[in-house]
């Protein structure tokens, strides 16, 4: 099911509170690490990405198109780990966090 209107201006709103970005940052981490769901991580991540508008720059800083990075956070996505670490890490240094233990102690 399409998410609605209202769900996605939600998040957006709730992205521009720092605090909301990194929790979803830590969930997505989390969900990939602890509970060895990709799935759930891919959309966590792609959330983030949609919810701060920054889609475009993390493929830049990636050298991927903005449609495969689309891609490979779908659900069904399979990146490569080099890709989704590099992906991590650019969220994480929009965030000001320099390491994955910045991140889960936020």
């Amino acid at each position: 099911m399409p998410l609605t209107r209202e769900f996605k201006e939600t998040v957006v709103e709730l992205a521009r509170d720092r605090e909301f970005r990194v929790q979803l940052l830590r969930e997505a981490v989390e969900s990939y690490l602890m509970e060895a769901d990709v799935a759930t991580g891919n959309l966590l991540i792609r959330d983030y990405l949609n919810a701060t508008q920054s889609f475009d720059e993390v493929a830049v800083d990636l050298k991927l198109q903005v449609s495969s990075l689309r891609r490979m956070l779908s659900e069904q996505g399979n990146a490569r780990s080099r890709n989704m670490f590099g992906v991590i890490h650019a969220c994480l240094k929009r965030e000001g966090l320099d390491s994955l233990q910045a991140l889960l102690a936020a």
